[in-house]
């Protein structure tokens, strides 16, 4: 089997950049991107070059209240994306969301207890 590591927890948040400086100050961890996401929120990527959080925030208009401390997704990074996309469908999961989009290809998928995991790859 391939290579693959913990890369990234999302996690919702009240303030996404209030957060995303609180991380940056106790951790001395960098903001490798944000901008806009899903639904019309704001993401920042906060961590150092091997992982990050993401912290995702929707605006005060939106419609869709999501908790405070909400895990949103589990994100691992693999080598060989299509491989690791067969092992999970094999096991009898139904993987969806597919997309390529900077910085690299993913699909997600709902484990039997209703988490969700991000698979992405950067080859």
């Amino acid at each position: 089997m391939t290579k693959s590591t913990l890369e990234h927890v999302n996690v919702t948040v009240s303030n996404p950049a209030e957060t995303a400086q609180r991380l940056t100050d106790w951790f001395g961890w960098k903001v490798r991107w944000h901008g806009p996401a899903k639904n019309g929120g704001t993401t920042y990527h906060v961590g150092n070059d091997d992982a990050y959080v993401a912290v995702y925030g929707l605006p005060e208009a939106h419609d869709i209240r999501l908790p405070a401390g909400r895990l949103n997704h589990i994100g691992v990074l693999v080598e060989d994306l299509d491989a690791a996309e067969a092992r999970i469908k094999a096991s009898g999961l139904h993987t969806h969301s597919h997309a390529d989009y900077e910085p690299g290809r993913r699909f997600y998928f709902d484990d039997p207890d209703g988490i969700e995991f991000e698979v992405v790859s950067y080859a």
